[in-house]
């Protein structure tokens, strides 16, 4: 599935991800280089991409919607994207997962230290991009990209105490894929509008848009993690069971009660690794719960929660008057595309 904006993120923002690796040790631009996609193992040069670009094209799109061209939010795309993939490269190490992108993680390919700190050194990266931007809104950018790495390390540190822990509720579960997940691509549905000096309203509702959708887009992620195709998602089979993840299907079933709920729980709380049939059936007891269906209905209503969102602003008449209101009329239907996709999508 194409996603609107993979032209721009192509050609504008995939060399300027470049030229910012090129700033740091050849050693540590190696391994971080692998890991967004720019050439294998080998360093020999590759065609295949880092991801599907969903937080540079928000960028990209949130400036337009501002007035702007597309161009002028580039280093907000960029410096969405390194954080992204910082997150990544450090979430594969704290996992232990081997392989993402159907090739082995980075720190199985060059080692946990070398992941770790190309990891460091693309967040580093990322607040360079924004500081050295001349726009007097530089700075709020800036701090709009801080605000939410805080609130992702927050997500993914809940996201290792659950592992710990024998019973999370599904708030503190919710809590927790805002922190990991949606804080991020609220700020990538934001950071170019503020660069471009967006009005407060178009700011405030494209962060409550990106922030809905970055809800949606994990329950859709922990969905594919039961019942992904592992020839499409990139990632084994039923592999959040495997690594007993307490994402929102498995804390819904968890906590549904009854027999099936009870079973689950038995299963997850059993010592040493999971056969291959305890996971089938871990899989089977928790759509047996209804959490499946639940969590499918969930992510469509939070879906529809962002594009009213999208559409209130686009109709209420709060940017009536300025260079907003003609951006965001350009970029309506592409941010409601991306949010379709999010659902929609099976990696």
């Amino acid at each position: 599935m194409t996603m609107p904006g993979d032209l721009d993120v192509a050609d504008l923002v995939r060399p300027a991800l470049r030229e910012a690796l090129d700033r740091i040790d050849e050693r540590t631009r190696r391994t971080a280089g692998y890991q967004l996609g720019f050439w294998d193992a080998t360093g020999r040069p590759t065609s295949r991409g880092g991801g599907k670009g969903l937080r540079p094209a928000l960028a990209l799109l949130s400036a337009r919607a501002a007035g702007a061209t597309a161009r002028v939010g580039v280093p907000a795309a960029v410096a969405v994207e390194l954080v992204h993939n910082f997150s990544l490269l450090h979430d594969d190490v704290i996992d232990g997962d081997a392989e993402r992108r159907h090739r082995p993680t980075a720190w199985a390919a060059f080692g946990v230290g070398p992941a770790i700190l190309a990891g460091d050194a693309l967040l580093a990266l990322a607040s360079e991009v924004l500081a050295e931007v001349p726009a007097p809104e530089g700075p709020a950018a800036l701090r709009c990209l801080h605000d939410a790495v805080r609130r992702l390390i927050d997500g993914q540190a809940a996201d290792m105490a659950f592992e710990r822990r024998p019973t999370v509720t599904l708030d503190e579960c919710l809590t927790m894929a805002r922190g990991k997940t949606a804080a991020l691509l609220s700020c990538a549905s934001t950071v170019g509008a503020v660069l471009c000096g967006g009005p407060a309203e178009l700011c405030r509702g494209l962060t409550r848009y990106g922030e809905l959708l970055g809800l949606a887009f994990q329950l859709a992620d922990d969905l594919l993690g039961i019942w992904g195709e592992p020839a499409v998602t990139g990632k084994p089979v039923l592999a959040d069971l495997r690594a007993r993840k307490k994402s929102v299907p498995v804390v819904r079933a968890l906590t549904a009660g009854g027999p099936a709920s009870e079973r689950l729980r038995e299963l997850y709380g059993r010592p040493g690794e999971l056969a291959d049939a305890d996971l089938l059936l871990a899989a089977e007891l928790i759509e047996e719960t209804g959490a499946r269906d639940w969590t499918g209905k969930r992510a469509d209503r939070l879906l529809n929660q962002a594009l009213a969102e999208l559409d209130e602003l686009a109709g209420g008449g709060r940017l009536a008057g300025t260079a907003a209101d003609a951006g965001l009329g350009g970029v309506h239907a592409d941010l409601v595309a991306i949010a379709q996709f999010v659902t929609g999508r099976d990696h």
